[in-house]
Protein backbone atom coordinates (compact mmCIF):
# COMPACT_ATOMS: atom_id res chain seq x y z
CA UNK A 1 0.00 0.00 0.00
CA UNK A 2 1.39 3.68 -0.72
CA UNK A 3 0.10 6.88 -2.39
CA UNK A 4 -3.39 6.73 -3.10
CA UNK A 5 -2.68 7.89 -6.92
CA UNK A 6 1.17 7.26 -8.49
CA UNK A 7 4.82 7.70 -6.70
CA UNK A 8 3.93 11.00 -6.87
CA UNK A 9 3.86 12.54 -2.89
CA UNK A 10 0.07 12.78 -2.20
CA UNK A 11 0.23 15.73 -0.16
CA UNK A 12 0.91 17.68 -3.30
CA UNK A 13 -1.00 15.97 -6.17
CA UNK A 14 -3.29 18.83 -6.48
CA UNK A 15 -0.43 21.53 -6.40
CA UNK A 16 1.74 21.19 -9.62
CA UNK A 17 3.36 23.64 -10.82
CA UNK A 18 3.78 25.50 -6.91
CA UNK A 19 6.90 26.01 -6.26
CA UNK A 20 8.17 24.62 -2.77
CA UNK A 21 8.46 26.90 0.65
CA UNK A 22 11.55 28.33 1.14
CA UNK A 23 11.94 26.22 3.70
CA UNK A 24 11.67 23.48 1.42
CA UNK A 25 13.54 24.19 -0.92
CA UNK A 26 16.65 21.83 -1.52
CA UNK A 27 19.93 22.41 0.25
CA UNK A 28 22.62 23.36 -2.45
CA UNK A 29 25.02 20.60 -3.95
CA UNK A 30 26.74 19.59 -0.62
CA UNK A 31 30.54 19.19 -0.61
CA UNK A 32 32.01 16.07 -1.97
CA UNK A 33 33.39 13.60 0.47
CA UNK A 34 36.65 11.81 0.34
CA UNK A 35 35.99 8.06 -1.08
CA UNK A 36 36.14 5.84 1.93
CA UNK A 37 34.73 7.81 4.52
CA UNK A 38 31.30 7.51 6.00
CA UNK A 39 28.50 9.78 7.06
CA UNK A 40 28.29 10.02 11.39
CA UNK A 41 26.81 7.23 13.14
CA UNK A 42 26.97 5.68 16.99
CA UNK A 43 30.55 3.79 17.77
CA UNK A 44 29.99 0.17 16.51
CA UNK A 45 32.41 -1.56 19.08
CA UNK A 46 34.46 -4.23 17.20
CA UNK A 47 31.29 -6.35 15.63
CA UNK A 48 28.71 -3.64 16.01
CA UNK A 49 26.25 -6.43 16.81
CA UNK A 50 25.23 -4.22 20.02
CA UNK A 51 23.96 -1.96 17.84
CA UNK A 52 21.88 -4.82 16.15
CA UNK A 53 20.33 -6.07 19.55
CA UNK A 54 19.26 -2.75 20.51
CA UNK A 55 17.59 -1.97 17.11
CA UNK A 56 15.89 -5.61 17.76
CA UNK A 57 14.19 -4.09 21.11
CA UNK A 58 12.51 -0.97 19.37
CA UNK A 59 13.71 -0.30 16.07
CA UNK A 60 11.64 3.04 15.52
CA UNK A 61 12.55 4.47 19.10
CA UNK A 62 16.16 3.62 18.31
CA UNK A 63 16.31 5.60 14.74
CA UNK A 64 14.76 7.96 16.06
CA UNK A 65 17.46 8.70 18.81
CA UNK A 66 20.34 7.94 15.94
CA UNK A 67 18.96 10.59 14.20
CA UNK A 68 18.50 13.42 16.70
CA UNK A 69 22.15 12.97 17.33
CA UNK A 70 23.94 12.21 14.29
CA UNK A 71 21.32 13.95 11.51
CA UNK A 72 19.52 12.75 8.43
CA UNK A 73 22.17 10.24 7.05
CA UNK A 74 23.60 7.87 9.98
CA UNK A 75 26.37 5.58 9.05
CA UNK A 76 26.00 2.09 11.04
CA UNK A 77 29.37 -0.41 11.04
CA UNK A 78 27.77 -3.96 11.80
CA UNK A 79 29.92 -6.62 10.32
CA UNK A 80 30.29 -7.56 7.95
CA UNK A 81 27.79 -4.56 6.51
CA UNK A 82 27.78 -0.86 6.27
CA UNK A 83 24.29 0.31 6.74
CA UNK A 84 23.41 3.91 6.02
CA UNK A 85 20.10 5.23 7.45
CA UNK A 86 18.47 7.91 5.63
CA UNK A 87 15.73 10.20 6.60
CA UNK A 88 15.76 13.29 4.16
CA UNK A 89 13.38 13.38 2.17
CA UNK A 90 15.50 14.79 -0.85
CA UNK A 91 18.10 12.31 -0.35
CA UNK A 92 15.41 9.39 0.03
CA UNK A 93 13.61 10.64 -3.16
CA UNK A 94 17.71 10.55 -4.71
CA UNK A 95 17.49 6.90 -3.67
CA UNK A 96 14.72 5.46 -4.73
CA UNK A 97 13.67 6.97 -8.18
CA UNK A 98 17.35 8.24 -9.36
CA UNK A 99 19.48 5.06 -8.08
CA UNK A 100 17.06 2.85 -7.99
CA UNK A 101 18.71 0.88 -11.08
CA UNK A 102 21.53 0.76 -8.68
CA UNK A 103 19.80 -1.22 -5.76
CA UNK A 104 18.49 -4.18 -4.68
CA UNK A 105 16.05 -5.44 -2.04
CA UNK A 106 18.00 -6.56 1.28
CA UNK A 107 18.68 -10.68 0.66
CA UNK A 108 18.12 -11.48 4.14
CA UNK A 109 14.58 -9.63 4.20
CA UNK A 110 13.76 -11.30 0.95
CA UNK A 111 15.02 -14.94 2.29
CA UNK A 112 12.68 -14.67 5.08
CA UNK A 113 9.63 -13.20 3.33
CA UNK A 114 10.04 -15.80 0.36
CA UNK A 115 9.71 -18.63 2.96
CA UNK A 116 5.84 -18.08 2.14
CA UNK A 117 5.38 -15.50 -0.52
CA UNK A 118 7.78 -17.52 -2.82
CA UNK A 119 9.04 -16.10 -5.73
CA UNK A 120 5.91 -13.46 -6.18
CA UNK A 121 6.13 -10.03 -7.52
CA UNK A 122 7.15 -9.13 -3.71
CA UNK A 123 10.36 -10.94 -3.83
CA UNK A 124 11.47 -11.03 -6.99
CA UNK A 125 13.98 -8.79 -8.71
CA UNK A 126 15.23 -7.97 -12.23
CA UNK A 127 13.06 -9.18 -15.67
CA UNK A 128 10.90 -12.08 -13.11
CA UNK A 129 10.12 -9.09 -10.88
CA UNK A 130 9.35 -7.17 -14.14
CA UNK A 131 7.28 -9.57 -15.61
CA UNK A 132 5.27 -10.88 -12.42
CA UNK A 133 4.01 -6.60 -12.47
CA UNK A 134 3.23 -6.17 -15.69
CA UNK A 135 1.01 -8.98 -15.91
CA UNK A 136 -0.50 -8.09 -12.60
CA UNK A 137 -1.11 -3.82 -13.00
CA UNK A 138 -4.19 -3.96 -14.92
CA UNK A 139 -6.22 -5.39 -12.39
CA UNK A 140 -4.51 -2.80 -9.47
CA UNK A 141 -5.23 -0.13 -11.88
CA UNK A 142 -7.37 2.84 -11.20
CA UNK A 143 -9.93 1.51 -14.24
CA UNK A 144 -9.75 -2.10 -12.35
CA UNK A 145 -10.11 -1.41 -8.71
CA UNK A 146 -12.90 1.02 -9.67
CA UNK A 147 -15.05 -2.20 -11.27
CA UNK A 148 -14.44 -3.71 -7.78
CA UNK A 149 -15.98 -0.76 -5.51
CA UNK A 150 -19.84 -3.07 -5.56
CA UNK A 151 -18.01 -5.99 -4.25
CA UNK A 152 -16.15 -3.60 -1.32
CA UNK A 153 -19.34 -2.48 -0.71
CA UNK A 154 -21.88 -5.47 -0.28
CA UNK A 155 -18.84 -6.84 1.76
CA UNK A 156 -18.64 -4.16 4.29
CA UNK A 157 -23.05 -3.97 3.89
CA UNK A 158 -22.51 -7.59 5.15
CA UNK A 159 -19.70 -6.91 7.87
CA UNK A 160 -21.43 -3.98 9.46
CA UNK A 161 -25.09 -5.82 9.76
CA UNK A 162 -23.79 -8.20 12.08
CA UNK A 163 -22.57 -5.17 14.52
CA UNK A 164 -24.05 -4.75 17.74
CA UNK A 165 -25.91 -1.39 17.75
CA UNK A 166 -24.09 -0.27 21.04
CA UNK A 167 -21.00 -1.68 22.76
CA UNK A 168 -18.52 -0.50 25.18
CA UNK A 169 -15.56 -2.67 24.42
CA UNK A 170 -15.79 -3.47 20.48
CA UNK A 171 -13.15 -5.27 19.24
CA UNK A 172 -12.39 -3.19 16.56
CA UNK A 173 -9.29 -4.79 15.04
CA UNK A 174 -10.27 -8.06 14.60
CA UNK A 175 -13.55 -6.90 12.92
CA UNK A 176 -11.36 -4.62 10.47
CA UNK A 177 -9.41 -7.70 10.09
CA UNK A 178 -12.50 -10.03 9.17
CA UNK A 179 -14.01 -7.08 7.02
CA UNK A 180 -10.26 -6.32 5.23
CA UNK A 181 -10.02 -10.36 4.58
CA UNK A 182 -13.74 -10.78 3.26
CA UNK A 183 -13.01 -7.75 0.76
CA UNK A 184 -9.77 -9.43 -0.64
CA UNK A 185 -10.85 -12.85 -0.50
CA UNK A 186 -14.00 -11.55 -2.89
CA UNK A 187 -10.63 -9.69 -5.33
CA UNK A 188 -8.80 -13.02 -5.49
CA UNK A 189 -11.38 -16.02 -5.71
CA UNK A 190 -15.19 -14.12 -5.57
CA UNK A 191 -15.34 -15.85 -2.15
CA UNK A 192 -15.71 -14.85 1.46
CA UNK A 193 -13.85 -15.84 4.13
CA UNK A 194 -14.56 -18.93 5.18
CA UNK A 195 -14.98 -20.54 9.31
CA UNK A 196 -11.71 -20.27 9.53
CA UNK A 197 -11.34 -16.62 9.44
CA UNK A 198 -10.38 -16.52 12.63
CA UNK A 199 -7.64 -18.94 12.76
CA UNK A 200 -6.32 -17.80 9.37
CA UNK A 201 -6.47 -14.13 11.35
CA UNK A 202 -3.94 -15.84 14.24
CA UNK A 203 -1.94 -17.34 11.34
CA UNK A 204 -1.08 -14.39 9.79
CA UNK A 205 -0.22 -12.76 13.28
CA UNK A 206 1.86 -15.73 14.14
CA UNK A 207 3.78 -15.41 10.61
CA UNK A 208 4.72 -11.82 10.76
CA UNK A 209 5.90 -11.77 14.15
CA UNK A 210 8.19 -14.82 13.40
CA UNK A 211 9.42 -13.14 10.67
CA UNK A 212 10.02 -9.35 12.21
CA UNK A 213 12.59 -11.41 14.84
CA UNK A 214 14.30 -13.66 11.68
CA UNK A 215 15.16 -10.24 10.55
CA UNK A 216 17.61 -9.53 12.84
CA UNK A 217 19.36 -13.14 12.59
CA UNK A 218 21.87 -13.85 9.89
CA UNK A 219 20.35 -17.31 9.25
CA UNK A 220 16.73 -19.09 10.09
CA UNK A 221 16.86 -22.62 11.50
CA UNK A 222 14.58 -24.71 9.71
CA UNK A 223 11.40 -24.94 10.14
CA UNK A 224 11.24 -28.83 11.72
CA UNK A 225 12.90 -27.51 14.91
CA UNK A 226 11.18 -28.29 17.61
CA UNK A 227 10.67 -24.28 18.82
CA UNK A 228 9.07 -23.25 15.45
CA UNK A 229 6.11 -25.97 15.96
CA UNK A 230 3.44 -22.71 15.90
CA UNK A 231 5.41 -21.13 12.65
CA UNK A 232 4.94 -24.62 10.93
CA UNK A 233 1.18 -24.93 11.65
CA UNK A 234 0.47 -21.03 10.63
CA UNK A 235 1.93 -21.69 7.63
CA UNK A 236 0.08 -24.62 7.01
CA UNK A 237 -3.01 -23.08 7.57
CA UNK A 238 -2.17 -20.39 4.85
CA UNK A 239 -0.52 -22.72 2.55
CA UNK A 240 -3.89 -25.05 2.76
CA UNK A 241 -5.99 -22.09 1.96
CA UNK A 242 -3.99 -20.97 -1.01
CA UNK A 243 -4.15 -24.74 -2.73
CA UNK A 244 -7.78 -25.18 -1.61
CA UNK A 245 -8.69 -21.82 -3.75
CA UNK A 246 -7.04 -23.00 -6.63
CA UNK A 247 -7.80 -26.65 -6.61
CA UNK A 248 -11.93 -25.52 -6.19
CA UNK A 249 -11.24 -23.62 -9.15
CA UNK A 250 -9.58 -25.93 -11.67
CA UNK A 251 -11.97 -28.53 -11.15
CA UNK A 252 -14.80 -25.86 -12.36
CA UNK A 253 -15.02 -25.84 -16.37
CA UNK A 254 -13.61 -22.85 -16.81
CA UNK A 255 -16.43 -21.18 -18.45
CA UNK A 256 -17.98 -21.35 -15.05
CA UNK A 257 -14.83 -19.26 -13.74
CA UNK A 258 -15.70 -15.95 -12.01
CA UNK A 259 -13.74 -12.87 -13.18
CA UNK A 260 -11.01 -12.18 -10.34
CA UNK A 261 -7.41 -12.22 -9.90
CA UNK A 262 -7.39 -16.06 -9.44
CA UNK A 263 -9.17 -16.82 -12.87
CA UNK A 264 -6.43 -14.09 -14.54
CA UNK A 265 -3.63 -16.00 -13.16
CA UNK A 266 -5.01 -19.11 -13.92
CA UNK A 267 -5.06 -17.69 -17.32
CA UNK A 268 -2.08 -16.89 -17.79
CA UNK A 269 -0.95 -20.52 -16.00
CA UNK A 270 -2.65 -22.03 -18.92
CA UNK A 271 -1.45 -19.68 -21.74
CA UNK A 272 2.20 -20.16 -20.55
CA UNK A 273 2.59 -22.75 -18.71
CA UNK A 274 6.39 -22.17 -18.41
CA UNK A 275 6.73 -18.39 -17.09
CA UNK A 276 3.59 -18.86 -15.36
CA UNK A 277 3.77 -22.60 -13.22
CA UNK A 278 1.02 -22.83 -10.74
CA UNK A 279 3.71 -22.41 -8.15
CA UNK A 280 4.05 -18.82 -9.46
CA UNK A 281 -0.03 -18.84 -9.29
CA UNK A 282 0.62 -19.90 -5.71
CA UNK A 283 2.73 -17.72 -4.94
CA UNK A 284 0.96 -14.15 -6.58
CA UNK A 285 -2.29 -15.45 -4.42
CA UNK A 286 -0.29 -15.76 -1.57
CA UNK A 287 1.20 -12.22 -1.31
CA UNK A 288 -2.06 -10.54 -2.37
CA UNK A 289 -4.19 -12.66 0.11
CA UNK A 290 -1.22 -11.00 2.53
CA UNK A 291 -0.58 -7.36 1.64
CA UNK A 292 -4.01 -7.01 -0.01
CA UNK A 293 -5.34 -7.30 3.77
CA UNK A 294 -3.01 -7.10 6.49
CA UNK A 295 -1.86 -3.26 5.49
CA UNK A 296 -5.12 -1.92 5.22
CA UNK A 297 -6.72 -4.14 8.03
CA UNK A 298 -3.95 -2.28 9.97
CA UNK A 299 -4.38 1.05 8.67
CA UNK A 300 -8.04 0.84 9.18
CA UNK A 301 -7.54 0.47 12.80
CA UNK A 302 -5.59 2.78 12.95
CA UNK A 303 -7.84 5.02 11.52
CA UNK A 304 -10.59 4.43 13.93
CA UNK A 305 -8.54 4.78 16.67
CA UNK A 306 -7.98 8.14 15.05
CA UNK A 307 -11.35 9.11 14.63
CA UNK A 308 -12.13 8.13 18.29
CA UNK A 309 -9.86 9.88 19.60
CA UNK A 310 -10.95 12.92 17.89
CA UNK A 311 -14.66 13.48 17.78
CA UNK A 312 -14.43 16.86 16.33
CA UNK A 313 -12.75 15.27 12.85
CA UNK A 314 -15.08 12.34 13.41
CA UNK A 315 -17.98 14.68 13.10
CA UNK A 316 -16.41 16.31 10.71
CA UNK A 317 -16.09 13.47 8.36
CA UNK A 318 -19.72 12.23 8.97
CA UNK A 319 -21.27 15.57 7.84
CA UNK A 320 -19.61 14.72 4.61
CA UNK A 321 -20.90 11.60 4.23
CA UNK A 322 -23.94 12.79 4.45
CA UNK A 323 -23.97 15.70 2.49
CA UNK A 324 -22.25 13.39 -0.55
CA UNK A 325 -24.27 10.57 0.31
CA UNK A 326 -27.65 11.46 1.20
CA UNK A 327 -28.14 7.64 2.56
CA UNK A 328 -26.87 5.66 -0.16
CA UNK A 329 -24.09 3.17 -0.65
CA UNK A 330 -21.37 4.94 -2.39
CA UNK A 331 -20.21 3.95 -5.68
CA UNK A 332 -17.21 4.46 -7.65
CA UNK A 333 -18.20 8.02 -8.76
CA UNK A 334 -18.73 9.53 -5.24
CA UNK A 335 -15.50 8.72 -4.33
CA UNK A 336 -13.62 12.38 -5.37
CA UNK A 337 -16.52 14.06 -3.44
CA UNK A 338 -15.51 12.45 -0.55
CA UNK A 339 -11.94 14.30 -0.08
CA UNK A 340 -12.61 14.81 3.86
CA UNK A 341 -12.76 11.12 4.65
CA UNK A 342 -9.51 10.32 1.89
CA UNK A 343 -7.48 13.52 4.02
CA UNK A 344 -8.60 11.27 7.31
CA UNK A 345 -6.97 8.14 6.15
CA UNK A 346 -4.20 10.31 4.71
CA UNK A 347 -3.50 11.81 8.24
CA UNK A 348 -3.77 7.83 9.49
CA UNK A 349 -0.69 7.08 7.55
CA UNK A 350 1.31 9.52 8.15
CA UNK A 351 1.15 9.02 11.61
CA UNK A 352 1.11 5.30 11.39
CA UNK A 353 2.04 3.86 8.21
CA UNK A 354 1.65 -0.22 7.84
CA UNK A 355 5.12 -0.24 6.88
CA UNK A 356 6.79 2.37 8.75
CA UNK A 357 9.95 1.28 7.70
CA UNK A 358 10.80 0.32 4.33
CA UNK A 359 12.81 -2.89 2.87
CA UNK A 360 16.23 -2.41 2.94
CA UNK A 361 18.24 -1.88 -0.35
CA UNK A 362 21.67 -2.46 -1.23
CA UNK A 363 23.61 -1.04 -3.84
CA UNK A 364 24.89 -3.18 -6.12
CA UNK A 365 27.12 -0.38 -7.98
CA UNK A 366 28.89 2.23 -6.85
CA UNK A 367 26.69 5.64 -5.62
CA UNK A 368 27.15 9.07 -4.41
CA UNK A 369 24.25 10.52 -1.84
CA UNK A 370 24.25 13.56 -0.32
CA UNK A 371 28.63 14.35 -0.39
CA UNK A 372 28.86 10.89 0.32
CA UNK A 373 31.17 8.29 -2.18
CA UNK A 374 29.40 4.84 -1.23
CA UNK A 375 30.77 2.15 -2.44
CA UNK A 376 29.00 -0.90 -3.80
CA UNK A 377 27.73 -3.29 -1.14
CA UNK A 378 26.47 -0.50 0.80
CA UNK A 379 22.87 -1.36 2.86
CA UNK A 380 20.35 1.62 3.19
CA UNK A 381 17.31 1.73 4.90
CA UNK A 382 14.82 4.41 4.84
CA UNK A 383 12.36 4.94 8.29
CA UNK A 384 9.42 6.33 6.79
CA UNK A 385 7.70 7.27 9.80
CA UNK A 386 10.36 9.20 11.01
CA UNK A 387 10.12 11.59 8.33
CA UNK A 388 6.52 11.31 8.23
CA UNK A 389 6.72 13.03 12.28
CA UNK A 390 9.33 15.19 11.75
CA UNK A 391 7.92 18.66 12.98
CA UNK A 392 10.72 19.81 9.97
CA UNK A 393 8.18 19.36 7.89
CA UNK A 394 5.02 18.68 9.32
CA UNK A 395 3.99 21.37 12.17
CA UNK A 396 2.49 19.61 15.19
CA UNK A 397 3.69 16.16 13.95
CA UNK A 398 2.13 13.69 16.48
CA UNK A 399 -1.42 15.84 16.20
CA UNK A 400 -4.18 14.32 13.99
CA UNK A 401 -5.08 16.85 11.53
CA UNK A 402 -6.31 15.39 8.50
CA UNK A 403 -6.48 19.57 7.27
CA UNK A 404 -3.08 19.55 6.93
CA UNK A 405 -3.34 17.49 3.40
CA UNK A 406 -5.69 20.22 1.82
CA UNK A 407 -3.26 23.08 2.54
CA UNK A 408 -2.55 24.92 -0.61
CA UNK A 409 0.74 25.62 1.00
CA UNK A 410 3.23 23.66 3.00
CA UNK A 411 6.46 23.36 4.16
CA UNK A 412 7.08 19.61 3.22
CA UNK A 413 8.91 18.75 0.12
CA UNK A 414 8.04 15.59 -1.97
CA UNK A 415 9.37 12.30 -0.14
CA UNK A 416 8.17 13.73 3.48
CA UNK A 417 4.99 11.83 3.15
CA UNK A 418 5.94 8.38 1.16
CA UNK A 419 3.81 5.80 3.39
CA UNK A 420 3.78 3.15 0.31
CA UNK A 421 7.23 3.56 -0.83
CA UNK A 422 8.23 5.56 -4.03
CA UNK A 423 10.00 5.00 -6.99
CA UNK A 424 9.77 1.62 -9.77
CA UNK A 425 8.62 -0.64 -6.05
CA UNK A 426 5.86 1.79 -5.08
CA UNK A 427 3.21 -0.21 -4.01
CA UNK A 428 1.28 -2.78 -6.51
CA UNK A 429 -1.87 -1.98 -4.86
CA UNK A 430 -2.02 1.45 -3.68
CA UNK A 431 -4.85 2.11 -5.93
CA UNK A 432 -7.03 -0.76 -4.44
CA UNK A 433 -6.06 -0.06 -0.84
CA UNK A 434 -6.94 3.25 -0.82
CA UNK A 435 -10.57 2.82 -2.42
CA UNK A 436 -11.29 -0.28 -0.01
CA UNK A 437 -10.55 1.85 2.51
CA UNK A 438 -12.66 4.82 1.83
CA UNK A 439 -15.25 2.52 1.08
CA UNK A 440 -14.96 1.03 4.35
CA UNK A 441 -14.39 4.20 6.64
CA UNK A 442 -17.24 6.26 4.45
CA UNK A 443 -19.83 2.88 5.02
CA UNK A 444 -18.83 3.06 9.07
CA UNK A 445 -19.30 6.92 9.66
CA UNK A 446 -22.25 6.30 8.03
CA UNK A 447 -24.29 3.95 10.37
CA UNK A 448 -21.50 4.47 13.61
CA UNK A 449 -19.86 6.50 15.99
CA UNK A 450 -16.44 5.21 17.40
CA UNK A 451 -15.47 6.31 21.05
CA UNK A 452 -12.60 5.80 23.55
CA UNK A 453 -13.66 3.34 26.12
CA UNK A 454 -13.29 5.28 29.61
CA UNK A 455 -9.73 5.13 31.30
CA UNK A 456 -8.12 3.69 28.08
CA UNK A 457 -4.61 4.92 27.53
CA UNK A 458 -3.14 6.03 23.74
CA UNK A 459 -2.44 1.88 22.25
CA UNK A 460 1.21 1.77 21.85
CA UNK A 461 2.05 0.66 18.40
CA UNK A 462 4.19 -2.60 17.85
CA UNK A 463 5.72 -3.29 14.51
CA UNK A 464 5.93 -7.14 13.40
CA UNK A 465 6.81 -6.16 9.58
CA UNK A 466 3.50 -3.97 10.04
CA UNK A 467 2.49 -1.49 12.28
CA UNK A 468 -0.25 -2.60 14.78
CA UNK A 469 -1.36 -1.84 18.71
CA UNK A 470 0.03 -3.53 21.40
CA UNK A 471 -2.89 -4.84 22.46
CA UNK A 472 -5.57 -5.16 20.36
CA UNK A 473 -7.48 -2.63 19.73
CA UNK A 474 -10.85 -2.19 21.60
CA UNK A 475 -13.07 0.93 21.54
CA UNK A 476 -17.10 2.25 22.30
CA UNK A 477 -19.16 1.79 19.47
CA UNK A 478 -22.68 2.85 18.45
CA UNK A 479 -24.97 3.08 16.21
CA UNK A 480 -26.00 6.42 14.70
CA UNK A 481 -29.64 7.09 14.70
CA UNK A 482 -30.26 8.46 11.81
CA UNK A 483 -28.14 6.75 8.60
Amino acid sequence: MTTPTTSACPFHADRAGVPLAPAAQPALQPALQPAGSWPPGPPSGITGWGLLRRMSKDLLATLADWRATYGNLVHLRIWPEHQVIVTDPHLVRELLLTHHDKLVRWERGIAVMSQLHGNSVLTAEGPAWQSRRRALQPSFSPKGVQAYVPPIAAATHTALAQWPAEDGDWPIESAMTSLAMDVIMGFLFSSPADADARRIEEAVHCMSVAANAEFYWPASAPDWVPWKRAKRAAKQVLDQLIKRQIDTRLALDRAAWPDDLLSKLLALHAADPAAWPRQAVRDECMTAFLAGHETTAATLTWWAWCMAANPAAQQTAQQEVAAVLQGRTPTAADLPALAGITRTLQETLRLYPAAPVLLSRRAVAPLTLGGWQLPAGTMFMVPVQLMQQDPAWFADPLAFQPERFAAATDNAPRGAYMPLGAGPRVCLGQHLAMTEMTVIATMLLQRFELAVPDGMVIPEPALHVTLRPTHSLHLKLRQRQRF
